[in-house]
């Protein structure tokens, strides 16, 4: 297994607004792919440097050729059709930003296809690679270890099925699942023949668990949350399952909602631990808790022996720098269940979840990275 990187971050970087207009010009056929490629690869560079100045342990590039985090699987594959999802989340503000904001946030959220208005209806059919264009580039220009984040199979799942019309294609979840795993194994076998360093699964489902509300929707539309959250478990571990550790990470991000700083799901994560702690086979979790609609650690006492936990303390959706001094006394809370050597630092998500990311500035972005910068030193050194 390998070395923790106790500086870390989600994946997603606010986007210049070179890059959004690039990509929405490019939507309107005003600007060629060849040209966007040129817009992003510029971009990339810029983040890439200021992540290697901050001190960051891996880097990212940003998620700057997506419109979203999830954007991967949904635009490589044919099979998706028109259709609210299977079920409804409310987006909610963070404390300190204005209620007025909440419809304009839920309408950038609802406009990206990745988040709304799109299941899978017909048999799914592979068009390109999910992250052909990313990987190469980032082999060849990151200058530090690099990581490459996926949406979950059991996220694609999760908003994908929906009785009544993706069973049209697929007559039961797990069918679905094998189908979408398939996808994700060869994909997995590429990105190590690239020498990806850093393999994240974003926003595995999990969540949608914990509070009971949530379980109550997945039963009102026929689907069995107990029977789910396994079926979700074991599909997450085939795609991984070839995976040689010791020089390659594979970790999961464990998302609570981050859409223009919204969020939709609260609880503390026992309700799930030990399924999910205890039988998903990735060598790192990173876990939101930056705010007490988190839990405590208590729930990390099922993280097996020799896992990492990076603790995501430091929240993107809001501007407010956290006390460094609150981050230590965190850390050394979370120790007394995993220890401090499988333990690490980040913020709790992305800062662009969606392509216009979290009502942050780029200096507030900066100054939270250089935290968990600064706070990492103190601790692991």
């Amino acid at each position: 297994m390998t070395t923790p990187y106790r500086a870390d971050h989600i994946g997603s970087l606010l986007r210049p607004q070179e890059v959004l207009d690039a990509h929405a010009a490019q939507a309107r056929g005003e600007v060629s792919l060849e040209q966007l490629r040129e817009i992003e690869d510029k971009a990339i560079l810029h983040v890439l440097e200021l992540q290697r100045q901050i001190g960051l342990d891996v880097v990212s590039d940003g998620e700057y050729r997506r419109s979203s985090w999830a954007g991967g699987f949904p635009e490589a594959v044919d099979g998706y059709v028109s259709s609210e999802p299977p079920i409804a989340f409310q987006w909610r503000m963070p404390d300190g930003i204005e209620r007025e904001t909440q419809a304009s946030v839920e309408a950038v959220i609802r406009s990206v296809p990745q988040q709304a208005g799109r299941v899978i209806g017909e048999k799914i059919r592979q068009t390109r690679r999910l992250t052909g264009h990313e990987a190469p580039f980032l082999q060849e220009h990151a200058g530090a270890p690099f990581k490459i984040t996926m949406p979950a199979p059991s996220y694609v799942v999760a908003r994908g099925f929906k009785p009544g019309v993706t069973t049209k294609a697929y007559p039961t979840r797990q069918s679905l699942m094998d189908d979408v795993v398939s996808v994700y194994v060869d994909e997995v076998e590429w990105l190590l023949n690239q020498g990806v360093p850093y393999i994240q699964l974003d926003n595995p489902h999990y969540p949608d668990y914990i509070e009971e509300s949530r379980r109550q929707q997945w039963r009102d539309i026929g689907i069995d949350p107990e029977k789910a959250i396994l079926e979700d478990i074991a599909g997450d571990n085939t795609c991984i399952a070839g995976v040689n550790r010791e020089n390659v990470t594979v970790a999961t991000h464990i998302c609570r909602g981050n859409g223009r700083s919204a969020w939709h799901t609260q609880g503390g994560y026992e309700p799930i631990a030990e399924a999910v702690f205890g039988g998903l086979n990735v060598d790192t979790f990173l876990l939101e808790y930056d705010t007490d609609r988190s839990g405590g650690f208590e729930p990390l006492r099922f993280i097996p022996k020799g896992r990492n936990v990076v603790l995501g303390l430091v929240t993107t959706k809001v501007g407010t720098l956290e006390s460094q001094d609150v981050l230590l006394r965190r850390i050394e809370e979370a120790s007394k269940y995993v220890p401090v050597e499988n333990l690490s630092l980040s913020p709790q998500c992305g800062f662009a979840s969606v392509d216009q990311g979290n009502l942050i500035s780029w200096d507030d972005q900066k100054r939270k990275l250089e935290l968990v910068v600064s706070t990492a030193r103190k601790v692991w050194g």
